[in-house]
């Protein structure tokens, strides 16, 4: 089949998010098929056929049709042509649960409102590794990875382990995973990650099997003690909380995180400077079992 020369400005911006779509699920999900497009664009399965002919007709070699799957995955050749396949964009798509990777007008600001946000260091993997990560998440695979590790050894290792979920802690991406090397579930860092492919192999567990996933738990904090009373209650205010307790609801295994994210005083007697470290936390005893690494 030739390639169809199609202009990205001559199409449609309602038909332009759905061939984005279509990219970003084939290369991520590591398969698309009619029912995801009907689905997500609450469209008739005759048109999500038509945006599949489409795309092939224009890049009539980034999809094969899988009869096992009922649907398209992503060739050897695949290139992306419509959507911005690199992590630093498609990793906040899959945390907002967006569809689309682009404003219809790049030079205006959404909604007329200016947003920004702080340019930090990129901490993520190429964009070959994060789609074997999520091809494996979202086809409930195992998944052979090769890790840097702070703690277990120097070097990279070779491991197996099957993934469940992204998580966002606020400072770097993580993978939560079942490790079998471990016997156990934990986070692995998104950029330690050097190489991972994902394996046409069943993986044995899930998110179910997850105590510390599945399980939430009440995060009890308080203003500083050595705050002065006013600045107690602003912080109270600030928090949007009408008592004297900060609650957030938590997974056990996130606890840690957000502990460092709300820079949290977590020492025993209190001794950090108050003025940076704003909260400390009430229910210590029930907390730092789930995340001891946190606490001083």
């Amino acid at each position: 089949m030739a390639k169809r020369k199609v202009a990205v400005d001559e199409i449609k911006w309602v038909t332009l998010q759905r061939l984005q779509y279509i990219e970003l699920m084939a290369f991520y999900a590591g398969v698309i098929t009619r029912s995801d497009i009907a689905k997500a664009f609450a469209i008739s399965d005759a048109a999500a056929t038509k945006d599949l002919k489409f795309y092939s007709e224009i890049a009539p070699n980034n999809l094969i049709y899988k009869h096992s799957v009922f649907g398209f995955v992503p060739s050897d050749s695949f290139q992306e042509i419509f959507a911005d396949l690199s992590p630093t964009v498609t990793l906040p798509i899959f945390e907002a649960n967006f569809i689309i990777t682009n404003a219809p007008n790049a030079d205006n600001h959404m909604f007329g409102i200016p947003a920004f946000g702080l340019t930090l260091p990129s901490r993520l993997p190429k964009k070959s590794v994060l789609a074997q990560i999520t091809r494996a998440i979202s086809g409930k695979k195992k998944l052979k990875v090769s890790y840097h590790s702070l703690t277990e050894r120097e070097g990279s290792s070779k491991r197996i382990i099957e993934p469940h979920s992204l998580i966002n802690t606020g400072f770097r991406w993580h993978v939560r995973a079942y490790s079998e090397e471990t016997f156990d579930f934990r986070d692995f860092v998104l950029s330690r990650f050097a190489n991972a492919k994902c394996l046409d192999v069943d993986a044995e567990s899930n998110e179910l099997y997850d105590d510390d996933w599945v399980e939430i738990i009440s995060l009890e904090l308080a203003p500083h003690p050595k705050l002065n009373k006013e600045k107690q209650k602003s912080l109270l205010i600030d928090y949007s909380s009408n008592k004297d307790l900060i609650n957030i609801k938590v997974r056990r295994s996130l606890i840690g995180y957000l502990l460092q994210q709300l820079s949290v005083d977590t020492t025993i007697d209190h001794s950090l400077n108050p003025n940076k470290y704003q909260l400390i936390v009430v229910n210590r005893e029930e907390i730092e079992p789930f995340a001891s690494w946190a606490f001083e």
